[in-house]
């Protein structure tokens, strides 16, 4: 059996710190799900029929890619670190479910960009309207999670007597200025899609080289073993 030359050296050593870097990512990822999931400040986001369809499925869609993101860095370091063609295979067939589902969460995303705005901003009229009615306690920290992230109160910005308790503590010109949380969720979603776009061109990118590079250690491994 020949040993790899210093290339393909090179490319494993590269592979094996990425894909360290990976599981990292991933287990950061798994963790950032479940504490959306389970903290007391976002759980009520989860509760009652009028839930942003957008939001939860966003929380296990991330649980979900966490734990793909672990496998797969997993299958990838163990893969080059021992010179496993079947872990370097399998490895390649999950990154290329990976770059699909980015590619196809990407134009999802684009095309839908109006719908996800409109569902956002619909759950939280409802939830400002059903806490006016009944002032439930869950739907009070609904809004105030929603209103000190984004610093907004109410549909239109005005902070009345009733919305003291629900937004964000205001001087007496800042009650004037406060934006309106319909339009800030607005502005935020506007202002962070060129981020979220350049971030998953940026890993669609690497995903790519990933597979040349499991490819060719894989193809330089097998052919290292044929040889006598």
């Amino acid at each position: 059996m020949a040993a790899l030359s210093g290339g393909e050296r090179c490319i494993k050593y590269l592979m094996f710190a990425f894909n360290l870097v990976f599981w990292l990512t991933g287990t950061a990822v798994l963790g950032i799900g479940l504490w959306l999931k389970l903290d007391s400040k976002t759980k009520g986001l989860f509760e009652g029929p009028d839930s942003p369809v957008v939001f939860y499925t966003g929380v296990y869609i991330l649980i979900g890619a966490g734990v793909l993101m672990m496998v797969v860095g997993f299958l990838g370091c163990c893969g080059a670190i021992q010179e496993s063609p079947w872990m370097l295979g399998v490895f390649f067939f999950f990154l290329l479910i990976i770059f699909a589902i980015e590619v196809g969460a990407g134009i999802w995303g684009f095309s839908k960009q109006n719908e996800v705005v409109d569902n956002i901003v619909g759950f939280y009229r409802t939830t400002y309207d059903n806490y006016k009615k009944t002032s439930d306690e869950p739907l009070k920290k609904t809004l105030l999670l929603i209103h000190e992230g984004l610093y907004c109160c109410g549909p239109n910005g005005m902070i009345t007597e009733t919305d003291q308790e629900i937004c964000p503590r205001a001087d007496k010109l800042d009650q004037f200025i406060i934006k309106g949380c319909p339009k800030a969720i607005e502005d935020v979603l506007d202002s962070k899609l060129h981020i979220i776009g350049g971030v998953g061109i940026t890993i669609a990118v690497v995903t790519v080289f990933e597979l040349i590079f499991s490819m060719l250690l894989c193809c330089a491994i097998r052919k290292s073993r044929e040889v006598v």
